[in-house]
């Protein structure tokens, strides 16, 4: 954030610089911090979009101000931060509503080879929705890894501390089988979950997983989007790696 305000105050050495992008700043920070830095962040582009720039005029034809004129001239800097933590996301997203800017989820379906950027226009897209969404599509489709535990286990997590709960086990708390339900949770989200080595459960997870998702779900009617479907139109705006 240093540089990116010596590159907003017109320092020399960074003359040359037309953009900016900043991947998720806030890595391994606490939620207190998260929402200073993104606090931070929101002025600093608001910043970068209004930055002006003295430029000199040389007067067309003869006369007393004949000289070198300064003038302030538009000299934006175009921005894009990216990130994987849901509340950082919101926070900025606010912090900026009443200034220009987009906002889009990158997203990798099939976890293959095309990416789909889809832009959530009218209210910042909450991380976990869409996490939910992959789950709850994956239980159906069944294509179930390891991992898929540790991404429950974190949502579930989020929403014990929306509600002021100290364990996630809260969120599944007097249901049938809460605490086959919770063992597994704390068991099987701390093993090999690597997303980049995925292992597929085996078919009584599958089966366990599927069983805790739809309890969560039953409990918690959140409304889950399409968020896999590539509308026709939109088609031109996806990426491939």
């Amino acid at each position: 954030m240093a540089i990116c305000e010596r590159v907003i105050d017109g320092l020399e050495t960074y003359a040359w610089v037309k953009y900016l992008y900043i991947d998720d700043p806030i890595t391994s920070l606490d939620d207190n911090n998260a929402i200073a830095v993104a606090s931070d962040m929101a002025k600093l582009l608001r910043k970068a979009k209004g930055r002006t720039w003295p430029e000199i005029v040389v007067a067309d034809g003869p006369s007393e101000t004949d000289s070198h004129l300064p003038r302030m001239v538009p000299a934006p800097i175009k921005a894009v931060v990216s990130s994987h933590h849901a509340l950082f996301f919101n926070v900025v997203c606010n912090e900026l509503k009443k200034d220009a800017h987009k906002k889009y989820l990158l997203q990798r379906p099939e976890r293959g080879t095309t990416y789909t950027l889809r832009a959530t226009d009218d209210a910042p897209f909450f991380h976990h929705v869409s996490m939910l969404a992959e789950l709850q599509r994956a239980a159906q489709g069944g294509m179930l890894y390891t991992y898929h535990f540790n991404m429950l286990r974190s949502i579930l997590e989020k929403t014990a501390t929306f509600f002021g709960r100290d364990d996630f086990s809260a969120c599944i708390h007097g249901l049938n089988d809460a605490d086959l339900f919770s063992r597994a949770l704390n068991l099987l989200s701390h093993g090999k979950y690597d997303i980049y080595q995925p292992s597929e459960m085996v078919d009584d997870n599958k089966q366990l997983f599927r069983k805790i998702l739809d309890a969560f779900l039953g409990r918690y009617e959140f409304v889950l989007p399409d968020i896999f479907e590539v509308p026709a139109k939109k088609k031109a705006g996806v990426a491939t790696a």
